[in-house]
Formats: C-alpha cells, structure tokens, sequence
C-alpha cells in the first residue's frame, strides 16, 4: 500500500510539473496541454482533465441541465486571454466555455484527483482532450 501512496503522489507531482513547464508553448495558466502516462491531454486551470462531448456541434454546446450536472463546462471570463488554438464560445447563460479549435470542454463531476480520466467513453459520447 504504501507503493501506491508513493506512486500517486508521484503521478500528481508530474502532471503539476508537466503543465506548468509547458504552460508557455502549449497553454497558459487557464488551459494548458501536457503529458501523463504517455498520454498528452488537456487539462483545466486546477490540472483536471478536460473532456469533449461528441454531441457538440462547432462552437455549440449541446450540454445543458442534467448534463452540465454531471459534466461541467470548463468557463472563464469573456475576457480572459487564450492561446492558440484556444477560443471562448458563448452558452445560453451568457457564460464564456473554452473550446479547442472549436470543440467545447467539459470536466468531468466523477474526476476527484488530478489525473483521473474517469469519463473516457462514458455514454459512448465522451473522449479525452486531446490536442490535434
């Protein structure tokens, strides 16, 4: 048992250290990409990991009520400076939910530490965000 502390304590320290070393190249302190296991993914600003929704269109989110519950979206300010490849689209509560390249992001209520990717293919609707 105490492998496993060590183990998941290490998996933190480096998914905390991978997104901060590549914060400038490849994100910034709100959204940023970086690899755990292998596995480069997109991670929210508190290093959780984002996810999209296959039921989206462009620039559309199609996550409401129930759905939002479960699988909230990942919102920041209209004004919040994003990097490449990064937007902000518009709800229809107003609020302001990152996109990449389109593709609107969503956490995962089922995530309770950083490096879970608990939501994979749940529903058959949900991936990983993955930069492509």
């Amino acid at each position: 048992m105490k492998f496993l502390k060590i183990t998941a304590a290490t998996v933190t320290a480096l998914a905390l250290g991978a997104g901060v070393a590549m914060a400038s190249s490849h994100g910034n302190k709100y959204v940023m990409s970086a690899p755990l296991n292998g596995q480069t993914f997109i991670m929210y600003q508190n290093h959780f990991s984002l996810y999209f929704y296959a039921n989206d269109e462009p620039g559309v989110s199609n996550c409401y009520d129930e759905c939002a519950v479960k699988w909230p979206p990942a919102i920041l300010p209209a004004d919040t400076p994003m990097p490449e490849s990064y937007t902000l689209i518009p709800r229809k509560d107003g609020s302001m939910q990152i996109a990449y390249k389109g593709r609107p992001m969503y956490l995962y209520s089922g995530d309770k530490k950083i490096g879970d990717i608990k939501g994979v293919g749940l529903g058959g609707v949900w991936e990983l965000a993955i930069p492509f």
